[in-house]
């Protein structure tokens, strides 16, 4: 369906992804890391899933404390280095995504991910992991890609490959994906104590695509 795709913002097609604004996905996200995350400066903020650090950076640039954290070495690496050209302070780790009992409760402004969920099979556990991160009332942000957008052809968007609702992951490796359903993805958030108070389906941003590429929730802490 389109050329960006959940690793683009891994490897050396990272490096080419903008730094200046968290790129939620393909289309038009320019901005909304400002209408969704809010004044930065000085805030803590999680990156889940960093790739390439493209937008770890642009938070930094911000004034963003950031940690960054991602499950490939060589991501993390690149990030560290990506950081260090771009003359700003990006705490990496290289861990797996809910693998996060080594931060402090309640310490993070804002947490976010961009499309590295959608190679995570259980995204309760995660979401119940930034539960206990994030400060009361604080948002956690994330893009997936388009459920429905996954079960089509990318070379014919006529054509229909897969089952909306089949829990088989597509592709391996930096390509696996899991196909995270709207409710599915709601109903965890839910479950995990958040609030739902953002569902947005960006356009694609190209005349030829009649289905949005992403889905960005954003959902807010909700008691302690």
């Amino acid at each position: 369906m389109t050329s960006w795709k959940r690793y683009t913002t891994q490897g050396e097609d990272g490096q080419r992804r903008p730094s200046s604004f968290v790129e939620f996905g393909p289309g038009e996200t320019e901005g909304l890391d400002r209408r969704l995350l809010g004044e930065v400066s000085d805030q803590r903020i999680l990156d889940l899933g960093t790739g390439s650090g493209r937008s770890a950076i642009a938070l930094a640039r911000q004034g963003a404390r950031v940690v960054a954290i991602d499950p490939d070495e060589e991501e993390s690496e690149m990030t560290r280095a990506a950081a260090e050209v771009a003359e700003v302070h990006v705490e990496v780790h290289n861990v797996d995504l809910a693998d996060l009992a080594f931060l402090q409760a309640d310490t993070f402004d804002a947490v976010y991910s961009v499309h590295s969920l959608a190679a995570v099979s259980n995204i309760g556990r995660v979401f119940r992991q930034v539960h206990r991160l994030l400060k009361a009332d604080r948002p956690l942000v994330i893009s997936l890609p388009h459920p429905a957008a996954l079960t089509i052809d990318s070379n014919d968007p006529t054509s229909v490959t897969s089952n909306y609702h089949d829990p088989a992951p597509l592709g391996e490796g930096h390509y696996l994906t899991y196909r995270h359903g709207i409710s599915e993805t709601f109903t965890q958030l839910t479950r995990a104590n958040f609030r739902v108070d953002t569902l947005l389906e960006p356009s694609h941003g190209s005349d030829d695509q009649s289905m949005p590429a992403s889905v960005i929730f954003r959902a807010r802490k909700i008691g302690t």
